[in-house]
């Protein structure tokens, strides 16, 4: 990575930032065009995104560390990082047809084709990793999105939650008695027995209703007219500070998916063999029938690599695999992929 920063520049270094915090939002199918060319146009790209990735991880490994209950920092977190000259470093993230998100690492090159080594299951070691969920008292169900936040606030007349941060899909409890209301950012959602996303971006607060109803208000909701109504298979965008009006919408259920794509459970690797990686994603397919990943070369699977990938997008994997691994991939007759090194 040395070897990348005297060829840096604050244009790239500011355009990786604002692909990373898009990244964490989920891209659409267009944003995901736009960042693969936008990563083929110069490998300084690569190299950026890998840089401030590796810095972000650092940072909520700090965020995690309890002073309190340690007399010394811990000295690996506040340790200078060792200088690596062989590895380069790529992130991609995608909706449906390509993996979520992912940090490529080069580690190891290798010789000629070997005999076909078919992914044996591990069942005793997972990489998988899935969103929070919070069972509240009465019921109802929170599912989080990474680093997403609230607060509860129950009372024998209304239940409340805040949304301090992030995204956040509610599964509601039916209560005539008792409204169960979203706050964020000064917006209200107020529904009774729903279903409902929401999500808080640094300009709006966006609504996507899956079932049922639900009620919204803003601090400059005029009192005399009807409080908008929102149903199932509409969307609502609510911008902050007053900057408009709410702005409703019908969605289509394609759209539905990837607005809650970030909802699919992930694999989560850190410097991890090709091999491992592959079992993963082979051993959650399960008895679905669906097509195998193969390493073509036995010393292929000894490279690693990390990042996050959608279980259930092994052909985003593979293409990534090939844009960033130098890999090759060949599919068989009953749909198996096979990889071998492109040189």
């Amino acid at each position: 990575m040395e070897e990348f920063t005297h060829r840096t520049t604050p244009a790239i270094e500011a355009a990786a930032a604002r692909w990373l915090a898009r990244r964490d939002r989920t891209l659409t199918a267009k944003e995901q065009d736009d960042y693969l060319q936008w990563l083929r146009e110069d490998p300084r790209h690569a190299a950026a995104v890998a840089r401030q990735e590796t810095t972000l991880g650092r940072l909520m490994q700090l965020g995690e560390w309890q002073s309190e209950l340690q007399a010394e920092p811990n000295p690996d977190l506040f340790a200078p990082r060792p200088r690596r000259r062989s590895w380069g470093g790529l992130l991609l993230a995608a909706s449906t047809l390509v993996a979520t998100a992912a940090v490529i690492m080069v580690m190891l090159r290798t010789g000629p084709e070997q005999s076909i080594a078919p992914v044996v299951p591990k069942a005793e070691k997972s990489y998988l990793r899935v969103n929070e969920r919070h069972a509240l008292s009465d019921g109802s169900v929170v599912e989080l999105k990474d680093g997403s936040r609230f607060t509860v606030e129950f009372s024998p007349g209304f239940r409340r939650i805040h949304l301090t941060g992030g995204e956040a899909y509610f599964t509601v409890a039916k209560d005539p008695n008792r409204p169960f209301i979203v706050e964020a950012a000064g917006m209200e959602v107020r529904a009774v027995g729903t279903v409902f996303n929401v999500r808080l971006d640094p300009a709006a607060v966006e609504v996507l209703v899956t079932e049922g109803k639900v009620k919204l208000s803003t601090p400059t909701t005029d009192t005399t007219k009807p409080v908008p109504l929102l149903a199932a298979g509409e969307r609502a965008i609510l911008p902050l500070n007053g900057a408009g009006d709410p702005q409703l919408a019908g969605v289509t259920a394609e759209q539905i998916r990837e607005a809650l794509s970030w909802q699919t459970p992930r694999l989560q690797f850190y410097e991890t063999p090709l091999r491992e990686a592959v079992e993963e994603f082979n051993r959650h397919a399960g008895d679905s029938g669906a097509p195998r990943i193969l390493i073509g070369q036995t010393a292929l699977g000894d490279r690693r690599i990390g990042g996050t990938f959608r279980i259930d997008n092994r052909e985003g994997f593979v293409r990534l695999l090939e844009i960033t691994l130098d890999v090759r991939s060949r599919r068989q007759g009953n749909g198996d992929v096979i990889l071998f090194p492109a040189h």
